[in-house]
């Protein structure tokens, strides 16, 4: 066998990575252009929609255990579409489902909310 094909052989998927490596070189250089330029300008704006979209969701959650889920959001008027698309905020945001998630510090009295009369009646 030829030595000198041997050496030639593909050692990933990638070849040998140069592409790859070329690639990596100038996204980097470009990224670090890019986060000097815009990085001060962008950088307010996403805090003020981070921050809200952070109480949204907190809200969402709230909500969802306080009326009973899927269903007690439904019964309060929200949309099946609108439901799924802030479950599905949540879970980008939280990394877990609204159900399953807990806030450090924050203990939801559900018989106490429903017995102050907040809850719509089903």
């Amino acid at each position: 066998m030829n030595e000198d094909f041997r050496s030639d052989r593909m050692e990933t998927p990638e070849g040998k990575g140069n592409a790859s490596a070329t690639w990596k070189r100038a996204w980097t250089a470009y990224s670090r252009t890019v986060t000097k330029v815009t990085r001060p300008a962008i950088e307010p704006l996403a805090k003020k929609l981070g921050t809200r979209m952070a109480v949204d969701l907190l809200g969402f959650w709230m909500v969802w255990h306080l009326e009973g889920g899927f269903e007690g959001l439904q019964r309060l008027g929200m949309s099946r579409s609108a439901i799924y698309r802030r479950v599905g905020d949540f879970r980008r945001a939280f990394g877990v489902h609204p159900d399953e998630f807990e806030l450090s510090g924050v203990d939801l009295d559900v018989a106490a909310y429903l017995a102050g009369g907040r809850a719509r009646k089903t």
